[in-house]
């Protein structure tokens, strides 16, 4: 006998008291049968009509959007944005909540996840609770700051350039992104026709004039001629490897941070907000307090902005390894460090080619991995390694907290935790945690 198919609930409305955020974007609410509901475009203690957006009857839980506000929290405000709400553009989670409420939804993350997957308090971790504004950031309510230096519009069957809709291939058409840096809106992309394209990525560097823009096509398409309001560089993206390929201009763009200048090429990573880079170089330098002399690894290492900040602290007899998986940015981190003789970058992923450097002791330990983290097996290897302080830099609190409770099974301790808020608007959030062995503190 054929089992029955399970019956959607997509559209369903609930009348739903709204519960504590979540890890995500949304928060947490129950219907009156008890289903969990993730609801976006809400906020804690708000009583909302919430529609589903995925989810049938008997999963685990439901997407929802708030659709109608019954009793509104003190912390709403009117989106600034008029392509931001339920059903509209993707990139940002948060254009309905005040500056500092988003901020402090933020922290009430990182803290649930530290409880949950390490088993820390915020006092445990050395962390105070709050997340901190980049500088020039603090703003009044209905205003944005601009701090988005990379883009990626998706192109629809028209060739209008926009942004996904959340969790959805759909193309919300833009004329503007209110968190685009000033960079990135003067090229004005969303006016141009962009047929035959399926993303244009539009990259405005920091501390330089250099503008790039990443094309990748749809198969069989033929490169449009790129005519922009301000110069560019373009490259594209090859539909059968996957690489970069430069088209006209430079293949790099130059970024400054801690005083250096640091070639990035192919659209190869940096960080996003303009403030991001010495922000987070400054915590990890004040983290590790560096002494002349010592050996110091960099791991998942990028174009070298941790190495070259610990190589010219460290002095002429100072070393610092640097492991990154990506060709590129090795090439670019070469090229960056070419200056520092004590300074050696190898390619590879840190899990085999850590292993295979023969390394059985270091002073100092900076890690900035992916979104995933580290991993289980790469924090014992560094657990096994006596450094007297790690640096860990997170953009993920789930990943950080279930590495910080890896740490914790080697022997170290966070001495100090900071967050700041780099991606305002949205729920994403940079950390950065000092560690120290246990014993050291006892």
């Amino acid at each position: 006998m054929q089992a029955e198919p399970t019956k959607s609930l997509v559209g369903q409305e609930y009348e739903v008291e709204i519960g504590p955020v979540a890890h995500g974007g949304h928060c947490i609410a129950r219907t009156a049968e008890g289903q969990v509901l993730f609801v976006r475009h809400a906020l804690p203690g708000e009583r909302v009509v919430a529609r589903v957006t995925e989810g049938e009857e008997g999963a685990r839980f439901l997407r929802a959007d708030a659709v109608r506000i019954l009793e509104p929290s003190k912390d709403r405000v009117e989106a600034p944005c008029p392509f931001a709400g339920p059903g509209r553009c993707g990139g940002c989670d948060w254009q309905h909540a005040k500056p500092g409420a988003q901020r402090r939804l933020k922290g009430e993350v990182i803290a649930e996840q530290l409880k949950r997957l390490a088993g820390l308090t915020p006092e445990e971790a050395g962390w105070d609770g709050t997340v901190m504004p980049a500088e020039g950031d603090k703003m009044p309510a209905g205003q944005v700051p601009q701090w988005r230096t990379r883009v990626q519009y998706a192109v629809d069957a028209e060739g209008h350039a926009g942004l996904r809709r959340h969790r959805s291939h759909e193309v919300e058409r833009i004329d503007h992104c209110m968190i685009a840096a000033e960079g990135v809106s003067e090229l004005g992309i969303e006016r141009r026709d962009w047929t035959g394209m399926e993303s244009v990525e539009a990259i405005a560097a920091t501390g330089s004039q250099d503008r790039q823009v990443i094309l990748t096509p749809r198969p069989g398409a033929r490169l449009p001629l790129v005519e922009l309001d301000k110069p560019v560089s373009v490259l594209r993206v090859d539909e059968k490897s996957g690489g970069v390929h430069r088209v006209h201009g430079r293949p790099f763009v130059r970024e400054r941070a801690d005083g250096r200048t640091h070639r990035v090429g192919n659209g190869g990573f940096w960080q996003v907000h303009p403030k991001a880079a010495d922000t987070l170089v400054t915590a990890v330098m004040q983290g590790l307090l560096p002494r002349k002399g010592e050996m110091a690894l960099d791991l998942y290492c990028g174009v070298g902005l941790f190495a070259g900040a610990l190589a010219d602290r460290l002095g002429e007899k100072g070393a610092v390894l640097g492991i990154e998986s990506g060709k590129r940015a090795v090439e670019d981190a070469r090229h960056n460090l070419a200056d520092f003789p004590r300074v050696r970058i190898e390619q590879g992923k840190v899990e085999s080619v850590l292993p295979r450097t023969g390394i059985t002791e270091v002073d100092l330990i900076v890690l900035d991995p992916p979104r995933a983290g580290a991993g289980r097996g790469t924090v014992a290897h560094l657990t096994s390694l006596g450094a007297r302080r790690i640096a860990y830099v997170a953009c993920d609190p789930a990943a950080l907290a279930r590495d910080l409770g890896y740490f914790r099974e080697g022997g170290y301790r966070v001495r100090m935790l900071r967050a700041f808020d780099l991606f305002p608007m949205t729920h994403h959030v940079e950390c950065v945690a000092i560690l120290e062995p246990a014993a050291k503190s006892l």
